[in-house]
């Protein structure tokens, strides 16, 4: 074991979504913690502008494009990061995307996309990444959700039922890998300031007041977690969802 618990020098990881936002900041501080890093995202422009920027700053990187929502591109890609680096010590599965909508106005095919790309994609990633480090005999995963999966998220229902299904779906996959020695939890951001966000909030600039902290988060903000979560620093945690909201998902009791 490190002597810095936090060091990830000489792991592998895979983040998923990593061209741009929450991804993309996780991607450079899994590197900048020293690990080797492979960039997915279907845009291969955005993916390869993540890897060079990890190669800058003296990390290795390697960008694949993948559709994580179908099995066959997810296999190429585990496939091609063993390959490159003979081993998957990390999945962070970061991709994912809504639209809002209201309920009653949510078409079948809406609710069908949303799952597919927010669930059933982390699915497919983390059981084909864990047939390698059930060989490895150790691995961690790291599910992003979102705090739309823990409340009511009357902007996209599809988006909050497949978020609580990753949470839900990482409890599971905590079981069922443990005795492999792989650790799976999940992190559930609050309102980061992504593109999408920002231009929700600035319908609504009053929704700020809700958080405790007063702002929105950084898609950095999000990156100790992650780090947490994959290094050595939490080897007795698994199944396990870690909130990072700033503060939203409390509920205070009445002031006195």
């Amino acid at each position: 074991m490190s002597s810095n618990l936090s060091d990830l020098i000489d792991k592998v990881a895979i983040v998923t979504g990593a061209g741009r936002g929450i991804g993309k900041a996780i991607a450079l501080g899994l590197a900048e913690a020293g690990a080797a890093v492979v960039v997915a995202a279907r845009t291969a422009q955005d993916i390869e502008k993540t890897a060079s920027e990890i190669k800058r700053q003296g990390g290795k990187s390697l960008a694949i494009p993948t559709d994580v929502r179908l099995s066959e591109q997810v296999n190429n890609l585990i496939d091609g990061t063993v390959k490159e680096f003979n081993r998957v010590d990390i999945l962070v599965n970061n991709a994912g995307g809504s639209f809002n909508v209201a309920t009653m106005k949510m078409s079948e095919g809406g609710w069908d996309a949303i799952i597919r790309e927010n669930l059933k994609s982390v699915f497919l990633c983390s059981q084909s990444a864990a047939r390698v480090m059930i060989q490895q005999k150790r691995g961690a995963i790291v599910n992003i959700a979102s705090v739309a999966g823990i409340d009511a998220y009357v902007f996209n229902a599809a988006y909050g039922a497949a978020k609580a299904g990753i949470m839900h779906l990482t409890k599971t996959m905590a079981v069922d890998l443990a005795r492999h020695n792989i650790r799976v939890n999940a992190i559930a951001p609050g309102y980061i300031a992504t593109e999408g966000m920002l231009q929700l909030f600035g319908a609504h600039p009053e929704a700020v007041k809700q958080i405790p902290l007063a702002r929105l988060g950084r898609p950095e903000d999000i990156v100790g977690g992650v780090i947490y979560l994959a290094s050595d620093a939490s080897l007795y945690v698994t199944g396990e969802t870690l909130v990072i909201d700033g503060g939203l998902t409390i509920k205070p009791s009445l002031s006195v």
